[in-house]
């Protein structure tokens, strides 16, 4: 178990959506940070407050290693937390081992590689508008499953070399993994399948390397270091091809939803396409993808006023989404509006973890969108926006299904 300095009397909630977003508030409110009870008994801080969470993402004092800063904690002994915290990846790692690391991959994500991508991501896109245009056009259609999920995770394949036989594993457990309402056996069971998934891919490319990341990383030699371990290996491969997805397809559906909620400004958008950009960095301020990326531990006491001293030893769960939601940072913050001065977000996180794949998912988005629209100009919701259904976790601001009408033809 993990030791946490003080009591809890509150349970983060893993509803999703609406339910998650009014909690944040509630938490906001009652301090600079909060201490709640997370699953299996883990306690942590939940830092809402824009100022905190600017400030923790780069103190000193906070460190994204839990082995090394929490002697006590046995590998393994909280299913549903390992495969964040027990991982060797740029995620995890300081210093120079995060520095080593991240040279290794961030070569692939320069400015110049990812633009060249485009081609690529556009025949995707195409490829996935071509099989929405053959579904009838007065049925409702899930955009989530049948385009939003599948846009970012055909590149994030390709881009690594995962086989079509094993691509439909590699993101079910992938996915599963972003669960905070499962059982402990389920957790388990997923921990389990994560490891044969990554080890079979890594297997596939020792016999058959190709121009993917994963022989690239397989191959990799940093002068004066060693290669990846088979751990680092297989903990950067979960790190970026689920990153690498995950906050696209939920960037994706959010702003399909909110541009369809607002026709005013799509219709400001498909007028003018420069606009598109002020669309994706409002859905991501407004909707931050992933909301908590557990964890952070201090290293030394902390101090946040008003009375709120966070211990050397316990855990920190900072909120990405919440500085784009505060009012003390934004105007409305709730309200998505592409004629906001300010759309400041820590979607993408800060400081020297800074997400070395933002540039691919705003490449991506900006694909994306666009050429949805332009197929299906007369796209609708099929509910509500407001009942659009979240999926059940704190980790990711998922929706489980983006009903829509194609309205084509």
């Amino acid at each position: 178990m993990i030791g946490f300095s003080t009591s809890t009397s509150m349970d983060l909630d893993s509803r999703g959506g609406r339910c998650m977003y009014e909690q944040v508030d509630r938490l906001r409110a009652a301090g600079p940070a909060v201490p709640v009870q997370l699953p299996e008994g883990v306690g942590a801080w939940s830092v809402t407050r824009g100022d905190v969470v600017k400030r923790l993402l780069t103190h000193p004092s906070v460190s994204r290693n839990l082995k090394k800063n929490v002697p006590s904690y046995q590998p393994g002994s909280v299913p549903w937390l390992s495969p964040w915290v027990d991982v060797d990846s740029m995620a995890t790692a300081e210093g120079r081992e995060h520095a080593r690391l991240r040279k290794l991959i961030t070569p692939a994500f320069t400015p110049r590689r990812i633009d060249a991508m485009k081609s690529q991501i556009e025949a995707a896109v195409a490829g996935l508008l071509d099989d929405l245009w053959a579904r009838p056009a007065d049925e409702p259609v899930d955009l989530h499953t049948d385009f939003s999920y599948r846009v970012p995770t055909q590149v994030i394949c390709d881009l690594f070399g995962v086989p079509a036989g094993q691509r439909a594993e590699v993101l079910r457990v992938l996915r599963a993994a972003g669960s905070t309402d499962a059982t402990e056996e389920e957790s388990l069971a997923v921990n389990h399948d994560m490891d044969v998934a990554m080890r079979t891919l890594i297997d596939t490319r020792r016999r058959d390397p190709g121009e993917d990341l994963t022989s690239f990383l397989l191959a990799a030699r940093e002068e004066g270091e060693e290669s990846l371990s088979e751990h680092e290996l297989i903990s950067t491969l979960l790190l970026m091809i689920g990153g690498g997805s995950t906050t696209t397809i939920n960037l994706i559906d959010h702003t399909v939803r909110e541009l369809l909620a607002h026709p005013d400004q799509l219709a400001a958008v498909l007028a003018e396409p420069g606009r598109w950009t002020d669309a994706i960095e409002e859905s991501l301020r407004v909707h931050c993808p992933v909301m908590h990326l557990p964890m952070r531990w201090a290293t030394e006491d902390i101090d946040l006023g008003e009375g709120v001293v966070v211990r050397a030893g316990d855990a920190i769960l900072i909120c990405y989404g919440a500085h784009g939601r505060d009012p003390g940072v934004h105007d409305d913050p709730g309200v998505f509006d592409i004629d906001r001065e300010d759309k400041e977000h820590l979607a993408f996180g800060a400081g020297a973890h800074f997400c070395p794949g933002s540039r691919l998912a705003r490449l991506e988005a900006q694909v994306a969108l666009p050429a949805l629209f332009d197929r299906f100009p007369r796209l609708a919701l099929a509910v509500e926006p407001e009942d659009v259904e979240p999926r059940h976790t704190f980790i990711g601001n998922d929706v489980a299904a983006l009903p829509v009408f194609l309205r084509h033809g």
